[in-house]
C-alpha cells in the first residue's frame, strides 16, 4: 500500500524568501516537531543532489532518514526522495510555490509514502496520521516561515 498526503497554506511573505527558507531543510525542526536533528550534505546552498540527513521520532521510535533533492526550480518547485531504508519511506515529496498578490505565497507540500516489509502494514496508519495532521502541518509552516522571514 502507498498513498499521498498534502497541505496548502498561504504565507504572508514573498515567494523568493519563502522558497529560500523551505529549500534549507535545516529549518524543518521549526515546523516539524518529529525532526530532532538535521544536517545538509554538503553544507552549501541546496541544489539537485544535496542530501538532508536527519533523526526523527515517530510513534515513540527514533529513526535515521536521508532525503536527496531531485528537482529544484527556484522559486517555485522543490522535490525530494528518501534514500534511507526504513519501513515507511517518502517515494517523492515536494513544495510547489505560487506568488500571490500583496507579496504573499501559496505553498503546497506533499509526500507520497510507501511501505516496505513490515511497513506495508504500517503505511496506512502513517498516512492516516499524516492526513489528519496536514492542516496543522501547513499552519506550522506558515507560522514558522513568517517568524523566520523578517518583513521589509
Amino acid at each position: 500500500m502507498s498513498g499521498q498526503f498534502e497541505a496548502v497554506v498561504e504565507v504572508d511573505r514573498p515567494v523568493e524568501e519563502v522558497f529560500a527558507y523551505l529549500a534549507d531543510g535545516r529549518n524543518d525542526p521549526q515546523f516539524s516537531p518529529r525532526v530532532l536533528k538535521i544536517d545538509r550534505i554538503p553544507d552549501t546552498p541546496t541544489a539537485v543532489g544535496t542530501v538532508f540527513r536527519s533523526t526523527v521520532k515517530d510513534a515513540g521510535m527514533k529513526t535515521a532518514r536521508e532525503f536527496r533533492i531531485t528537482e529544484l526550480e527556484a522559486p517555485v518547485k522543490l522535490r525530494w526522495a528518501e534514500v534511507s531504508k526504513n519501513s515507511v519511506t517518502v517515494r517523492e515529496g515536494g513544495y510547489d510555490l505560487e506568488s500571490l498578490a500583496d507579496g504573499r505565497t501559496r505553498v503546497r507540500i506533499f509526500n507520497h509514502l510507501d511501505g516496505h516489509g513490515l511497513g506495508k502494514l504500517l503505511v496506512g496508519l502513517a498516512l492516516a496520521a499524516a492526513r489528519k495532521d496536514a492542516p496543522a502541518f501547513g499552519a506550522r509552516i506558515k507560522t514558522a516561515a513568517e517568524k523566520a522571514i523578517v518583513s521589509r
